[in-house]
C-alpha cells in the first residue's frame, strides 16, 4: 500500500515520436496542464535521474513532451515505459488552483488522490462489507476500485458516481450501489 509520503505517478513514458527525442505519454493525472508544463522536474519510480520537461504539446488527443538531454529518437527509446512522478508534497490538494474542473458534476470535492482511496473500507448501500480498496486501476475505458475480497480475489468496481455513490476518506469508507450482477463476476 502507498504511503502519503510516497512519490505520487502522473505519467507513463510510451514511444518516441519523430526522431528528435519527443516521447508520448500516458498521462495519469487529471491535471496535466500543472504537471506537465515547460520547467517542470518529474522523477522516476525506482530511481534515476529527475526528467526536466523542455516541451509539452498535444497532437491528435496524445500529450507529446521533449526533456532535457534526451535530444534523438535512440535516447527516448531508453525512457519508454519509465514512470513518471512527483513528490508528494509538491502535490497540493487534487481541487486547488482553477486548473481543476471537479469531478463528474464538477464539484472540486468529487477530486481524490489515488493514496486517499487506498486502503478504504468498502460496503454496500445495506452496509455489508466488501473489502478494502486496494488499488484505483486507471484504464482507458473509465477508473476501477480494485477492493479486496475477505475471503480471497477481488473486485473491480467501475469508479463513477452511480456506482460509487458515497467517499468518505475521513470516516475511512467509501459505499458502493452495485448494479446487478456486477459482484458475482470473476
Amino acid at each position: 500500500m502507498a504511503g502519503a509520503d510516497d512519490p505520487i505517478v502522473v505519467g507513463r513514458v510510451g514511444r518516441p515520436h519523430g526522431v528528435r527525442g519527443e516521447v508520448t505519454i500516458e498521462v495519469r493525472t487529471d491535471l496535466p496542464q500543472r504537471r506537465f508544463t515547460v520547467g517542470a522536474v518529474l522523477g522516476r519510480a525506482g530511481g534515476g535521474a529527475a526528467l526536466t520537461v523542455t516541451d509539452a504539446r498535444w497532437h491528435s488527443g496524445r500529450l507529446l513532451l521533449c526533456f532535457e538531454g534526451i535530444g534523438d529518437r535512440v535516447a527516448a527509446e531508453t525512457l519508454r515505459n519509465v514512470l513518471l512522478t512527483i513528490d508528494a508534497s509538491d502535490a497540493g490538494s487534487p481541487a486547488d488552483d482553477d486548473d481543476a474542473d471537479g469531478g463528474a458534476d464538477g464539484d472540486p470535492a468529487d477530486l481524490w488522490w489515488d493514496r486517499d482511496l487506498v486502503g478504504l473500507a468498502a460496503v454496500t448501500t445495506t452496509d455489508a462489507p466488501l473489502g478494502r480498496v486496494t488499488d484505483i486501476i486507471h484504464s482507458p475505458a473509465g477508473d476501477l476500485l480494485a477492493i479486496a475480497r475477505p475471503g480471497g480475489g477481488e473486485h473491480l468496481v467501475p469508479f463513477v458516481r452511480e456506482i460509487v455513490p458515497t467517499v468518505d476518506p475521513v470516516a475511512g469508507r467509501i459505499v458502493v450501489d452495485p448494479p446487478p450482477g456486477l459482484l458475482e463476476l470473476d
